[in-house]
C-alpha cells in the first residue's frame, strides 16, 4: 500500500492513541497564538481488549470509541491513530536522489522484499523521503515503514465501527517525535545542536522518540511500563489487580512499600532507558543526549522525573505543553492540566491534521 502523491493540505482529523488501559483523544486547531485544544476526550478500556498492542476485543474498543465520540463535535469526519509493537518495522535507507517517485516506489518494494520478514501480501508498506544524505550527496535517505496490514485493520475497523473514517496510520514513535514542537519552547535554552529524548512511559509499553534539529531521527519502543509495577504490587501483596492500581495511583501502599517493590521497578526503568539512549548514541555518533522530556503515565508516579534525572545525570523534565505550544479554553485546561502529559501521542497525531500528507 505505497502512497504516490502529495497534497499540502491534510483534512482536519482527531488523534486517538488507543492504548492498553484507555482510548485518548484530541482535536486541534491551528492559530495565530499556536495550537487550541477543541475537545479531548479519555475513556478507560475493558481490562485485555488491547494487548501487547494488538486490539484483542474489538467489541470493546469500538464501545469506548463510541463514548469519546460522544465528547468530540458532530462536524468529525477524519482520525489519525498509530500502531506500534513487533507487527511495526522502519529502517532508513539509502537511494539515488536522481529518481522519480515512481521509479523509487518500485525500487522500495524490492528493498522491502529482501529486509521485512514477513510475505509482502500480509504488510502495509510506506515511504517517506527524510532528505539528502550527508555522507554521499548523491543519494537520498529514506524512511521505509512497515506493518502486519491485520494490525492496520483492526484499528480502521474499530473507528469504521463508530462511523468515522481514518486518514491517517502513523506509527507511535514518530507521533511521540512530532508533539515535541508543542513543548519545544520548555527548552528555551536549547541550540541546533543539541539533542532532546522524548520518553513516554506507557502501561505496557515505553517509547522513544529522539529529535535532533526538530526531526525525530530515531525511534524506539520497550516492552516494559506502569504495569510492571502493579504486577508486582499484586504478587508482593495478594491483592487483586484493579485494587493494586488504585492503590498504587493513591498511594496508599504500606510503609514498606518502597523496598518491597518500588525499588525494583525503579531499577528495571533505568536500565530499560540506559540501554536503549546507548543504542541512540551508538547508531547515531553522538555522545549522549542533551534534554530528556518525559510523558505518559508511568512518568507521573511520583519521584520518577527526580530518580531519572539522578540515574542519568541529564536535564529531565515533565512534559507540559500548557507551558509551551498549546493552549485551551478554562474548562478544558483545567481538566487536561494535571494529565495533559498523558497525550502527547494523541497530540502528535492531530498535528497530522497540519502537515503535509501523501493520498
Amino acid at each position: 500500500m505505497l502512497s504516490k502523491l502529495w497534497k499540502r493540505q491534510a483534512p482536519h482529523m482527531v488523534g486517538i492513541d488507543i492504548g492498553s488501559h484507555e482510548v485518548k483523544a484530541i482535536l486541534l486547531n491551528k492559530t495565530s497564538r499556536g495550537y487550541k485544544i477543541v475537545a479531548s476526550a479519555a475513556v478507560p478500556l475493558k481490562k485485555g481488549a488491547v494487548k501487547d498492542h494488538d486490539i484483542r476485543d474489538l467489541d470493546a474498543v469500538v464501545l469506548a470509541l463510541a463514548k469519546v465520540k460522544q465528547s468530540l463535535p458532530k462536524s468529525v469526519k477524519y482520525v489519525a491513530v498509530a500502531v506500534s509493537g513487533s507487527a511495526v518495522m522502519t529502517k532508513v535507507i539509502f537511494m539515488d536522489a536522481a529518481l522519480k517517485e515512481d521509479e523509487m516506489e518500485m525500487q522500495i518494494e524490492i528493498e522491502a522484499d529482501n529486509i521485512i520478514p514477513y510475505s509482502l501480501d500480509d504488510v502495509s508498506i510506506d515511504f517517506e523521503i527524510l532528505g539528502t544524505n550527508i555522507a554521499n550527496p548523491s543519494k537520498v535517505d529514506v524512511l521505509l515503514s512497515a506493518c502486519r496490514t491485520e494490525n492496520i485493520d483492526a484499528r480502521v475497523d474499530s473507528i469504521d465501527g463508530v462511523d468515522l473514517s481514518v486518514k491517517v496510520v502513523d506509527i507511535e514513535g514518530y507521533a511521540l517525535g512530532r508533539s515535541y514542537q508543542l513543548i519545544a519552547e520548555q527548552l528555551p535554552e536549547i541550540n541546533d545542536n543539541e539533542v532532546v529524548a522524548m520518553i513516554d512511559i506507557g502501561a505496557e509499553m515505553t517509547t522513544f522518540a529522539v529529535i535532533e534539529n526538530g526531526e525525530t531521527t530515531f525511534i524506539r519502543e520497550q516492552t516494559f511500563g506502569s504495569d510492571y509495577l502493579t504486577k508486582a504490587i499484586v504478587s508482593h501483596y495478594f491483592m487483586s489487580y484493579e485494587d493494586a492500581e488504585k492503590a498504587k495511583l493513591e498511594q496508599t501502599l504500606p510503609d514498606t512499600y518502597e523496598l518491597d517493590v518500588l525499588i525494583d521497578y525503579h531499577k528495571q526503568l533505568i536500565q530499560q532507558i540506559k540501554r536503549t539512549l546507548q543504542i541512540y548514541c551508538t547508531s547515531s555518533g553522538h555522545l549522549k543526549v542533551d534534554f530528556v522530556v518525559l510523558s505518559g503515565g508511568g512518568a507521573q508516579m511520583e519521584g520518577v522525573t527526580d530518580l531519572i534525572r539522578r540515574e542519568l545525570n541529564l536535564k529531565v523534565i515533565l512534559a507540559d505543553p500548557f507551558n509551551s505550544g498549546l493552549y485551551a479554553d478554562l474548562s478544558i485546561k483545567s481538566k487536561l492540566q494535571p494529565k495533559i502529559g498523558q497525550y502527547m501521542v494523541a497530540c502528535g497525531l492531530a498535528l497530522r491534521s497540519y502537515s503535509e500528507w501523501r493520498i
